[in-house]
């Protein structure tokens, strides 16, 4: 699981609380900092659930097509984004970082490789991560 979210609650897009020990284990994780008063984050908010459901599964295409796909989140008031803002070095949104299970960063430029590579860059994370994901990397 990733290190970063120990003892941490997180929702998924229906409000349900979701433990992260169990949910992220053994994955590479994208950190996505975004705003909805953000045009660039609503421009590329689609681009990413697109880049998840390819990932994911061809039979769930219409289910995940939504504006955010099944990704988790922390709860809004959840004060503990600021330490991953500054963990991060966040300085603007969107932001896509993507990490390890133990929270060290892969690249901080997620949002600029899957917009340049497609799912390519999946596979060099999946490398990089050393972890083995239920995904298919084509």
């Amino acid at each position: 699981m990733v290190e970063v979210f120990v003892g941490k609650t997180l929702l998924n897009k229906e409000g349900d609380l979701i433990d992260p020990e169990e949910t992220l284990r053994n994955k590479v994780v994208g950190i996505y900092f975004s705003a909805g008063w953000c045009p660039p984050c609503r421009d590329f908010t689609p681009s990413l659930c697109d880049f998840y459901t390819e990932l994911s599964s061809d039979d769930m295409v219409e289910y995940y097509h939504d504006m955010h796909g099944d990704w988790l989140a922390l709860p809004w008031t959840d004060q503990y984004k600021h330490d991953l803002k500054n963990r991060y070095k966040i300085t603007a949104v969107p932001k896509l970082v993507i990490v390890k299970e133990n929270g060290d960063v892969i690249t901080d430029k997620g949002r600029k490789q899957i917009r340049d590579q497609g799912l390519a860059c999946f596979r060099s994370w999946l490398e990089v991560a050393e972890v083995f994901q239920n995904f298919k990397a084509s």
